[in-house]
């Protein structure tokens, strides 16, 4: 009797903690998500600065109508590199909050240190980013300018990334500091 009373217990635990896990799976999934929305990655008054820049380009508007949000060109789609960038975004909440980059004057002394570490982390993945939407394969270089046609093969042969020849596709690239 006390036998089978201990293996139900054991069984509802088992149940207890898959259910608690599959509850916290789904709620984690969901904070991922959210933190993804164009909306969310804008709410803070720096970012207003670049959400500005975005609308210019086409990225955010084109004749196809597809759509680059913020996650798709800063958040990786792999866990491992999607959950090291979540807690390096931390970093700007944390300059948020401090008044780091809280205007435009504090954000533009910041930009171009901003704008290496993100170009330093893109080529450090081969552009993985913008691959998820532009591959080398899948390109019809015949309806590209001259230059693009060009360009590209080269690229592509010489192992470039393509943040090394599109740094100002999305945002103003900012102008280097000169030296002191």
């Amino acid at each position: 009797m006390f036998r089978s009373n201990s293996g139900k217990i054991s069984i509802i635990i088992v149940i207890v903690i898959f259910l608690a896990g599959a509850i916290f799976a789904g709620l984690f999934n969901m904070g991922l998500a959210y933190t993804n929305e164009m909306d969310f990655c804008t709410s803070c008054h720096s970012m207003k600065i670049n959400l500005e820049e975005y609308k210019e380009t086409v990225h955010y508007k084109n004749a196809s109508g597809v759509r680059a949000t913020c996650s798709d060109c800063h958040v990786p789609e792999p866990f491992v590199p999607k959950m090291i960038a979540k807690v390096m975004a931390a970093k700007d909440v944390y300059h948020e909050i401090m008044g780091t980059i809280d205007t435009k004057e504090k954000y533009e002394a910041h930009r171009w240190d901003m704008a290496n570490r993100v170009w330093n982390k893109m080529r450090a993945s081969n552009s993985r980013e913008c691959r998820s939407c532009h591959e080398y394969d899948q390109m019809d270089l015949s309806e590209q300018d001259r230059s693009a046609r060009k360009r590209h093969p080269k690229a592509l042969d010489e192992g470039k990334a393509c943040i090394d020849c599109h740094a100002g596709i999305a945002h103003e690239e900012p102008d280097e500091p000169e030296e002191e």
